[in-house]
């Protein structure tokens, strides 16, 4: 059975963004769209429609997927759009559709000004369950946001894709995850600025002498390191532009700061469980949360 991408739809802005961003990735993929809406036991969304029973909010949800289908193969013609009605817990129906999708994709609400956005809990339980790669997109994101200005100084989807930014971990680097970026950095013909964050000498607070050798020695060292892990990749993927960023500092911040202009953010997740069960780490959480371009994450072993 051929992969898809497929995205969650329910009737808000950011699934509609999502289902926009998921619909153009499918054309670089050159693989089919699924829309797929969940249909709770109890509808959550029934409160915010004027449909008070099951079979009226049936044929709500059956609309607005024909509605989202419809307008997605006028706007992409040629494209392949499935669509799917299904019943149980949101999180626990999506986290089983991924496993038959390329990628899955959900939307995230911006709470306004600099103070991030809203990853709701069933987002939140999805990325940390599913095993393939999750990708969230904020609300009224368009598709010339991934874009670079065109000559005119105006956003064009018509011009350069913004580059891909890849958060890597030099001390347990992914495969997975590393082929995730690069290809997807590859279909947009769009440079990779692979961020690795290191942490700053423990002696520098205190401003010991000697401090600004031993800086100049890790900086070398740590440059060094992500040069070595990017080399076999360089050379799989020799028509990608890799710009490599190896800073001192908070990985969160440092993954935001390099994110500003990026058309995707591609962060890893490792799949692993333990007594509180899933999660997906620290940085992850972060960008989730505060990088306004559309999140990739990949689970990894």
């Amino acid at each position: 059975m051929s992969r898809t991408v497929t995205v969650g739809l329910d009737d808000s802005p950011e699934s509609r963004a999502a289902a926009e961003w998921a619909a153009r990735e499918a054309l670089l993929r050159g693989l089919p769209l699924k829309i797929v809406h969940v249909q709770e036991p109890t509808p959550r969304y029934a409160a915010r429609t004027p449909l008070l029973d099951l079979e009226r909010y049936q044929h709500w949800a059956e609309q607005l997927t024909h509605e989202s289908a419809e307008g997605i193969r006028l706007r992409h013609p040629g494209i392949e759009v499935i669509t799917e009605q299904l019943t149980g817990t949101v999180a626990d129906v999506l986290c089983e559709t991924a496993g038959f999708a390329e990628l899955l994709v959900l939307g995230s609400r911006a709470l306004g000004g600099l103070h991030g956005f809203v990853v709701g809990s069933v987002s939140l339980g999805i990325v940390a369950r599913a095993e393939r790669p999750v990708v969230l997109v904020r609300a009224e994101e368009q598709a010339a946001d991934e874009h670079r200005m065109d000559p005119a100084g105006v956003p064009s989807a018509a011009a350069p894709f913004r580059p891909v930014v890849l958060g890597l971990d030099i001390d347990q680097p992914d495969d997975t995850l590393l082929e995730f970026a690069f290809d997807a950095a590859a279909r947009r013909k769009a440079a990779l600025r692979a961020v690795h964050a290191w942490p700053e000498p423990p002696t520098s607070f205190y401003r010991f002498p000697g401090d600004a050798e031993l800086y100049d020695t890790l900086e070398r060292g740590q440059a060094a390191l992500l040069t070595k892990v990017l080399r076999p990749w360089r050379q799989k993927f020799p028509d990608v532009e890799v710009i490599e960023a190896s800073r001192c500092g908070s990985a969160p911040q440092v993954l935001a700061n390099d994110s500003r202009d990026a058309s995707l953010v591609v962060v890893g997740r490792r799949i692993r469980t333990g007594l509180f069960g899933a999660h997906i780490g620290h940085v992850t959480h972060s960008a989730l949360h505060h990088i306004t371009a559309p999140v990739a994450v990949v689970a990894h072993g």
